[in-house]
């Protein structure tokens, strides 16, 4: 027989729960490296994220002050690895303006060609490793896929497919193989169609619009603050890009180039007639871990419109393809600093010289660690299962963080 109303009881439950650091790391596949992240967390909620760096700490600033600029070009491709030509580029500018070196334009056109490259083909690890991230490998394979192309483009050029040591102070190792610009542009315009399918297989799809919209938000003021730059910067709508307001001797490669620096002005990205780019979702929101991957995308497709001016316009340039300085070549005494805008944001090499072929003091300025410095305050307030795709959002490379 039921019990009656009145037998029944209330029985009422006080659930609390305790603060738990967790160790999200020092191999977890969402670091995109050998990173340690302490999260303080209640219940699934993260209230810190505390970065522990240097797992990859190999002195190469200090090795800087005991080589000649060009001994320490290898170096910098184990900074940001898997943008090797960019580093190289970097190095090799910050040299050239305290020597007060002068390229040829065949020289920049040629440096536009291999740094844009390289652009894309780091974006496509970003893009291809972000969605193995959030639990899908197809994009990985599909990314890698294409990446070996340029790759392979990059071998014939230097003889190496990561470590490049190719753009080097004074220009260039050797001038690009004959017949490699129409491969390239070969590959362009096999590679151009291809984009589309990343978009169906993540930007579009609905399980990553849910992992990745309105998720690790950062408004223009905070990615400032904290000094992100790149497309962590331009995710937030920032409209900064080092190619167009950098230095001269940075932006003079890209003098009289057609280009759009990706970020949303007036609600909308930059738009071309001739790409079929999918619309904002109506979830995400402007500085959340959708748009900083959209920004990506985005980048990919200005990347070959700038290869295919600057293969034009190589073609059509007077002077040699840039020859290096003397190994020994002494260096006129003083200090520089110049940043450029390497695909995960400016880096920056500083050089002290007093007079002698070896530096006297050489330091680099990361990217990443400063877009990695943001992490705790933008992880505040997020479930644990959210942390691997605001990190992953911000695409660190820890051989540039460590050093």
């Amino acid at each position: 027989m039921a019990a009656s109303v009145a037998d029944q009881r209330v029985i009422e439950f006080d659930v609390r729960t305790d603060e738990m650091l967790v160790n999200m790391g020092p191999q977890h596949p969402s670091t995109h490296g050998v990173l340690r992240l302490v999260l303080r967390t209640d219940g699934e909620v993260v209230s810190e994220v505390e970065p522990h760096l240097g797992y990859l700490h190999r002195c190469a600033e200090k090795i800087g002050e005991n080589l000649t600029p060009r001994q320490w070009v290898p170096y910098t491709d184990r900074m940001d690895y898997l943008a090797g030509m960019n580093m190289n580029l970097g190095w090799a500018l910050c040299v050239e303006k305290l020597l007060n070196h002068k390229l040829s334009d065949k020289a920049k056109h040629l440096r536009v060609i291999i740094a844009e490259m390289g652009r894309i083909a780091s974006h496509l690890v970003g893009m291809g490793a972000y969605g193995l991230d959030l639990g899908t490998f197809s994009p990985f394979l599909y990314a890698f896929r294409e990446r070996e192309k340029i790759l392979d483009l990059f071998e014939e050029a230097c003889g190496a497919r990561l470590t490049y040591s190719y753009l080097t102070p004074g220009g260039a190792t050797a001038d690009l193989p004959e017949g490699w610009l129409a491969k390239c542009s070969a590959f362009l315009d096999q590679f151009e169609p291809v984009i589309q399918e990343y978009h169906a297989l993540l930007t579009t799809n609905s399980i990553f619009i849910k992992r990745t919209a309105n998720i690790g938000i950062m408004n223009a003021e905070m990615v400032t603050d904290y000094g992100c730059t790149g497309p962590v910067l331009r995710g937030s709508g920032v409209d900064h890009d080092l190619r167009r307001d950098g230095e001269p001797i940075y932006t003079e490669m890209y003098d009289n180039y057609a280009f759009d620096v990706v970020a949303q002005k007036d609600g909308h990205y930059p738009r071309d007639p001739d790409h079929n780019y999918p619309p904002v979702p109506k979830e995400a929101v402007l500085g959340d871990c959708w748009h900083r991957f959209y920004v990506r995308m985005l980048e990919v497709v200005q990347a070959i419109d700038l290869v295919r001016q600057a293969i034009e316009r190589y073609q059509g340039a007077d002077g040699d393809w840039g020859i290096p300085i003397k190994l020994t070549q002494k260096l006129p005494k003083g200090e520089v600093y110049l940043e450029t805008e390497a695909p995960r944001g400016q880096m920056g090499f500083y050089l002290v010289s007093d007079g002698n072929s070896i530096p006297r003091r050489v330091r680099a300025r990361s990217s990443c660690f400063c877009n990695l410095s943001v992490t705790s305050e933008v992880c505040r307030g997020a479930v644990l299962a959210d942390v691997p795709a605001i990190v992953g959002s911000l695409d660190v490379v820890m051989g540039e963080i460590d050093r």
